[in-house]
């Protein structure tokens, strides 16, 4: 991860954790927007900087703040969200289970947001 990339993600980590609960989740769009990033690359820019944060919360043993971002297509985060909670082992395998566990995750990271 480059410096830039560590910048990015440590100002996603306090868009997240300061944003108004009644404003939460973000899309991906809001939070590329709130970020102030310009095109080309937008999402996916904010995506590696979400996995960033996924990595750090997990190998601390926090919430994961990026369960706070979903896709615009729903009410979940895209599937690189879920692969990577899989492999960090902070989700089930079985994407049966997947919406289940976001939720709780979601409960979580907005919890750990109260002052």
């Amino acid at each position: 991860m480059t410096s830039t990339d560590s910048l990015l993600a440590a100002r996603l980590r306090t868009l997240l954790a300061g944003a108004p609960e009644a404003q939460l989740p973000l899309t991906y769009q809001q939070a590329a927007e709130a970020l102030g990033l310009a095109p080309p690359r937008t999402i996916q820019r904010v995506a590696l900087a979400l996995e960033a944060l996924m990595r750090e919360d997990v190998a601390a043993g926090r919430p994961m703040i990026a369960a706070l971002v979903v896709s615009r297509r729903g009410e979940l985060p895209a599937q690189g969200f879920f692969d990577l909670a899989v492999a960090l082992g902070r989700f089930p395998a079985d994407p049966a289970r997947h919406a289940e566990a976001y939720r709780a995750e979601l409960a979580r990271a907005l919890a750990q947001r109260v002052p």
